[in-house]
């Protein structure tokens, strides 16, 4: 069974695992295939899942963890860090706090040990559902929101608190207002997608980045399979006698992000874990450093000409997306 190199987080509660479980696909698996896999996962050592009111897994992580304390997998609960996530319908002051009572619900736990801002956007109350209606895009009062994630903490709901998908530009906003401020922003980041800025502006702040889609958005949702198909990356794994996908993983993980990863098929879950005991030598960083740069899941979903984000530069506050 793997170790996991923890980190520190700035809210001072427990360490978070290097190394994640995502649980968000699409479209849903089966509650007993993710429940399955999830076990199957804490038997090789990982103890970081992710999951989020609108990935439909919460519940079967939940059962997971479950099977995992009967069959002494684990000894506690507390030997796991589990994220979850406050959905766009629930981001109003008044929704914050009974959405992370429900998850609590559906994961038969206590407490979290971090719950997100999922993402920079409000809708309408009542569906749990991507894409969201265009016309159901409302603005985000992210200083009341993040108020009442800021009184999850307080009670003892959840140990740290985040965001993801929050630009600096709207980090800054929420820093400006915040009492407690956020632990992590979890985003897209792989080698076709550094985010250099977002990047240093968290490490500056305190901010853990914990990065998704580490090998790229693939489906017809998430968008192309670039980063799989990029000649660098396979000229250096081919070199290195790795997988693209750990190439992708060390070169995340050696940024001194959190990396979640994501596979229910058993080979890859162990060769996902398998990026510890090497590492990138400099002239590879360095052309992973030119690779041109492209965004795999732009979020054209949030925005609308009547909504409060009119384009994605608004929405990511870059002036160019790839």
């Amino acid at each position: 069974m793997v170790a996991i190199p923890e980190i520190k987080l700035s809210s001072g509660a427990k360490a978070m695992p290097r190394i994640g479980m995502g649980t968000a696909v699409y479209p849903f698996a089966s509650s007993e295939t993710m429940r399955d896999a999830i076990l199957r996962a804490i038997q090789l050592g990982y103890r970081h899942f992710d999951t989020a009111a609108l990935y439909q897994s919460e519940e079967p992580l939940g059962e997971a963890i479950a099977d995992a304390l009967r069959a002494g997998f684990i000894n506690s609960r507390d030997e796991l860090f589990i994220t979850s996530k406050l959905w766009c319908s629930d981001a109003h002051e008044d929704r914050v706090l009974p959405a992370l009572q429900n998850t609590l619900r559906n994961l038969k736990l206590e407490y979290l040990d971090l719950y997100l801002v999922h993402w920079p956007v409000s809708v309408k109350p009542g569906k749990y559902e991507l894409p969201v209606a265009k016309e159901e895009l409302m603005p985000i009062n992210i200083a009341s929101v993040w108020k009442a994630m800021e009184e999850c903490q307080k009670l003892g709901l959840t140990r740290s608190i985040g965001v993801s998908n929050f630009s600096c530009k709207k980090l800054e906003t929420l820093l400006s207002t915040a009492v407690i401020p956020p632990a992590v922003n979890q985003v897209e980041v792989n080698p076709l997608w550094q985010q250099k800025k977002v990047r240093e502006f968290c490490v500056s702040k305190g901010i853990q980045v914990c990065a998704y889609s580490p090998l790229g958005a693939r489906g017809t949702h998430w968008g192309q399979d670039w980063v799989m198909n990029c000649d660098v990356l396979h000229e250096i794994a081919d070199a290195k006698g790795k997988t693209l996908a750990q190439i992708c993983l060390r070169w995340v993980y050696e940024q001194g992000d959190c990396v979640l990863v994501k596979s229910f098929d058993e080979k890859r879950m162990k060769e996902n874990l398998d990026i510890l005991d090497w590492e990138l030598n400099k002239e590879e960083r360095h052309k992973i450093s030119q690779i041109h740069q492209r965004k795999g899941f732009p979020a054209s979903d949030f925005v609308s000409d009547d909504g409060p984000y009119k384009s994605l530069e608004e929405l990511w506050d870059v002036l160019q997306m790839h």
